[in-house]
C-alpha cells in the first residue's frame, strides 16, 4: 500500500486556480501481492477544479506509469471528468458523467430515504416531518423519493406542509424545525436531510420544550461520528457507505484491469445505524 498525495500546497501569486490554495489530491493504492496500482484522484469542494490543473494532474499519474484511476468527489452530484480520463481505465466515485460514459458507484439515495423514514414508522410515528437541503443535487431528490415512498407504502398520505427545505447546515435545521413545530398540527419525527440540520432539530426541540425521542424522534443522514455518536441523546441516522463505494471501485478496476470497462451504474446501499433517537 503506498499513498501519494499533491494537496494543500501554497501559492504566492494572484493566479491560484484552487480554493484556498489547494489542489487536487492524487493517492495511490498499491494492491497487496499485485501488481496493480490504482489512483484516487479528488475533487474537493463545491464545485468542480478548473479543467486545466485537471488534466494536468491526471497526465501527472500516467507518466507514473498508473494504470486504473478513482475520480473522486466530495459528495454525490454530476461530474465533468477531465479529458485524459478517457484513455485510462477509471471508476468514477460519489459522483456521475451526465452521459453515463463512465462505470460509477454512488450511494443509493432513494432506499437511504427510505430507510430512514421506515424507521421512525416502525417506531409508531406516522406524522413524520422532513427537513431537505435546498441544493439541486441527487441526494436532495433522491432522499426526498425514498420519504414519500415509505409513506406510500405505509399507506399514508404525503402532505407537503410537513416537508421544509433549507441550508444544509445546524442553522437551517433550527429554523425548520422551528417552523415545523409551530405549525398546529406538528410533526412527532423529523427525518433530516443530514446529521448537522439534525444538531439544529435538537436545539429547536429544546427550546420549544420538547423531549428526543418521547415527543419527537429524530433521524439524521451521513453518520458523522464527531456529529451523530455525540449529541444527546445520540442520534439515529442513515450511513453514507463510503468504505463500501471505495472496495467496489478498487474491485472493479482489478476485476477488468486490461480489459474494456462496461459503463456500470453501481449503487450502495445506505444502513441505518440506530441510537437513541428514534
Amino acid at each position: 500500500y503506498a499513498l501519494w498525495r499533491l494537496g494543500e500546497s501554497e501559492y504566492e501569486d494572484d493566479d491560484d486556480p484552487f480554493p484556498k490554495g489547494r489542489v487536487p489530491f492524487l493517492t495511490i493504492h498499491q494492491s497487496k501481492g499485485l501488481e496493480f496500482r490504482v489512483v484516487v484522484l479528488g475533487s474537493m469542494g463545491k464545485r468542480e477544479w478548473p479543467a486545466g490543473p485537471l488534466e494536468q494532474a491526471v497526465r501527472t499519474m500516467l507518466e507514473h506509469r498508473v494504470e486504473s484511476i478513482i475520480y473522486a468527489t466530495m459528495y454525490h452530484r454530476s461530474a465533468n471528468p477531465p479529458a485524459p480520463l478517457h484513455g485510462v481505465p477509471c471508476v468514477l466515485l460519489d459522483c456521475y458523467a451526465e452521459d453515463r460514459s463512465f462505470p460509477s458507484v454512488v450511494p443509493d439515495e432513494v432506499q437511504g430515504g427510505r430507510t430512514a423514514t421506515e424507521a421512525l414508522l416502525a417506531k409508531g410515528r406516522q406524522r413524520i416531518g422532513f427537513l431537505n437541503n435546498v441544493d439541486p443535487i441527487p441526494a436532495t431528490f433522491g432522499r426526498l423519493a425514498g420519504y414519500r415512498a415509505a409513506l406510500e407504502a405505509a399507506d399514508l398520505p404525503f402532505d407537503p406542509t410537513l416537508v421544509k427545505r433549507a441550508i444544509s447546515g445546524s442553522s437551517g435545521g433550527y429554523e425548520a424545525a422551528t417552523e415545523l413545530m409551530l405549525q398546529p398540527d406538528p410533526p412527532t419525527a423529523i427525518f433530516c436531510f443530514n446529521d448537522r440540520m439534525a444538531m439544529g432539530v435538537y436545539d429547536a426541540l429544546r427550546k420549544l420544550g420538547r423531549s428526543i425521542p418521547d415527543d419527537v424522534a429524530v433521524v439524521g443522514f451521513d453518520n458523522e461520528e464527531p456529529i451523530a455518536a455525540h449529541l444527546y441523546p445520540p442520534l439515529t441516522t442513515v450511513r453514507l457507505p463510503h468504505y463500501e463505494m471505495g472496495q467496489w471501485a478498487v474491485n472493479f478496476l482489478e476485476e477488468h484491469a486490461g480489459a474494456d470497462a462496461p459503463p456500470i451504474q453501481h449503487v450502495i446501499e445506505c444502513p441505518l445505524i440506530e441510537r437513541a433517537s428514534a
